[in-house]
């Protein structure tokens, strides 16, 4: 029983002993660890390899029993990633062991194989001079190409066949010019291409491209060149017919059937302001009329739909076989656009029918034309009534003109007399507000040594006084051959009817100080008297602001008005603020645009 006590508490000696040994352990596990974090934060390294460095020291906390302690770091020099520790029993001074990641190895340079100078290592083993030197990558792509451009369409030949419209510096011109060395740089990949600068007038165009191609063992090698391209001058297959005058695919006749020209001038004057003269071949004047040639269908279909909505007017079509290609079927045709415009012009007497007068509300048969746009434009002399009647109307009720310009007859007023609050009848239309109607006594100039004199009312109360001059159709003296006038009641039609009031024509031809553009037409069977006309519808654009609002004036800078005190001053004028300046380009180096420079 004694020894087993003795047994017992020996070997509760023997694990107390144990005991302590493993606390003594842990405890110096615990210290070293804590020393080594601090050595860690402290920032210690070498200085050749910026790692830690193995180092062996003696625990502090526990000199009589060190243990080896080993730090193990893996995944990098950047963070520790795992800390392991080993424990041994042998009495061994206290040691610390970085264990650092395999070092990476530099690449290094290598010699030129061509002059020697140390390089990075590359497939070809050479230097990048002696590699431009030895391959030129740009070989077989022109340096020098022309480009062949039309002076008179300002269009580039784009091959084989096509014209193309393209602006100094544009993409469709960068486009254009890589097309011509396309075929050239089949062998070689496109980087970059831009334009260099170049004087407008020097026909060169500089490109600079930049190219890259594979040489030597995959190595990639990148130019740079400049290619110039010549503009040579060569005349467009469109500009040789034009310049020939003898070709044309589509015509377009615009007609009139009356003696005077005043709707044309007011339609060629549309027609400058809108620029669709520019696409014709050629405009020829003839009589009655004026002829647009048009090298494509297309062009002439547009002039025609601008005639319809700009004029009354109507429109036939027909077409001419040219020629028949029996293996591809197609058919060249030769088209012609008949337009006729309706045979009234401003300042015409007109008779309406029955029918037409009520449907325009029950206005007067008898009326004058107070202007020809997109619609004619009446108004009834006895009743202020205005109405208007499109081109479908006219056709289904067409009237005619009762006199020519060349029959009015100037009359001289004797008394003038306003008529105030007329009243209308049931069903009446609209009345005019910038005309006065009025009761007026007038006699004719030829014949001043009588004592003839005529009554009438007329639409032009606002600006006839007694003294004044006027222009006027004389019904009671003129035997006149209408339709609808020779069914009419004989109490119902006007002695006269007063037109338009006359001015002085060569007071006002001198102090006129703005023109028109015109066209670049062929003339052929003009009559003598189209200057007259001519003279008449540009006193009809200063006496109606509705008319000239659609029109170009322009001030003509090389005529000085000339004023005085004998002028008429009742005569209309046109403002200068409806007055446009008119553009005159010339070399900026000579003539005019030298003086503006000085100024």
């Amino acid at each position: 029983m004694q020894q087993q006590k003795k047994g017992f508490i020996g070997l509760l000696q023997m694990f107390s002993h144990f005991t302590t040994s493993i606390y003594n352990a842990v405890s110096s596990v615990c210290m070293g660890f804590e020393w080594f974090m601090k050595q860690l934060h402290s920032g210690k390294r070498e200085e050749r390899t910026g790692s830690f460095c193995h180092q062996e020291v003696l625990c502090r906390h526990h000199p009589a029993h060190p243990f080896q302690f080993v730090l193990e770091k893996r995944g990098g020099s950047q963070r520790v990633d795992e800390l392991t520790f080993f424990l041994t029993a042998t009495p061994k001074p206290f040691i610390m062991e970085y264990m650092q990641a395999p070092a990476t190895s530099s690449q290094g340079n290598i010699l030129c194989c061509t002059c020697g100078i140390p390089i990075p290592p590359n497939p070809a083993n050479m230097c990048v001079s002696c590699l431009r030197t030895t391959v030129d990558i740009s070989e077989g792509i022109p340096k020098q190409v022309n480009l062949n451009f039309c002076k008179q369409c300002e269009r580039y030949l784009q091959p084989p066949a096509s014209w193309v419209q393209c602006a100094l510096e544009s993409r469709e011109l960068l486009a254009l010019c890589l097309k011509k060395l396309k075929g050239n740089m089949t062998k070689v990949r496109l980087i970059d291409a831009g334009f260099l600068w170049t004087e407008p007038h020097s026909k060169r165009i500089k490109l600079k491209v930049t190219i890259q191609k594979e040489v030597m063992n995959g190595a990639i090698l990148q130019q740079v060149f400049v290619v110039e391209f010549v503009i040579q001058g060569q005349m467009c297959d469109d500009c040789h017919r034009v310049e020939a005058k003898d070709f044309w695919n589509s015509v377009v006749q615009v007609r009139q059937k009356t003696s005077h020209k005043k709707t044309f001038y007011y339609l060629e004057q549309l027609i400058l302001k809108h620029k669709l003269h520019q696409s014709a071949l050629n405009i020829k004047e003839i009589h009655e009329g004026i002829d647009f040639y048009y090298a494509t269908k297309q062009h002439a279909q547009k002039m025609v739909d601008f005639l319809q909505c700009t004029v009354p007017c109507r429109s036939k079509t027909s077409q001419r076989l040219i020629s028949h290609d029996i293996h591809s079927n197609t058919f060249n045709y030769k088209s012609t656009y008949s337009i006729e415009i309706v045979p009234v012009c401003k300042d015409n007497v007109v008779c309406l029918s029955p029918r037409l007068a009520q449907s325009l509300g029950n206005m007067g048969q008898v009326c004058v034309c107070a202007r020809v746009t997109s619609t004619i434009h009446l108004i009834d002399p006895n009743t202020l009534q205005i109405a208007e009647v499109d081109g479908g109307t006219y056709w289904r009720n067409p009237f005619n003109s009762l006199v020519s310009p060349r029959q009015l007859e100037e009359f001289i007023v004797m008394d003038t007399d306003i008529i105030r609050n007329q009243k209308l009848g049931a069903g009446a239309g609209i009345r005019s507000n910038k005309h006065t109607l009025a009761e007026v006594w007038v006699q004719k100039t030829s014949e001043m040594d009588t004592a003839q004199q005529y009554h009438c009312r007329t639409h032009l109360g606002h600006l006839l006084n007694i003294g004044d001059l006027v222009q006027g159709f004389d019904f009671a003296n003129s035997n006149v051959n209408d339709e609808f006038l020779n069914k009419m009641n004989p109490s119902r039609i006007p002695d006269v009817v007063l037109i338009k009031k006359s001015y002085n024509r060569s007071k006002r031809v001198k102090r006129r100080n703005w023109k028109l553009k015109e066209m670049d037409k062929d003339r052929e069977g003009m009559a003598p008297e189209d200057e007259r006309q001519y003279q008449d519808f540009l006193e009809d654009l200063e006496e109606d602001e509705a008319l000239r609002k659609n029109v170009n004036i322009f001030r003509d800078a090389s005529k000085i008005p000339v004023e005085s005190d004998t002028d008429d001053e009742g005569a209309p004028r046109i403002s200068l603020m409806e007055m446009l300046e008119d553009l005159s380009l010339t070399d900026a180096t000579g003539g005019e645009g030298a003086d503006m420079l000085t100024e």
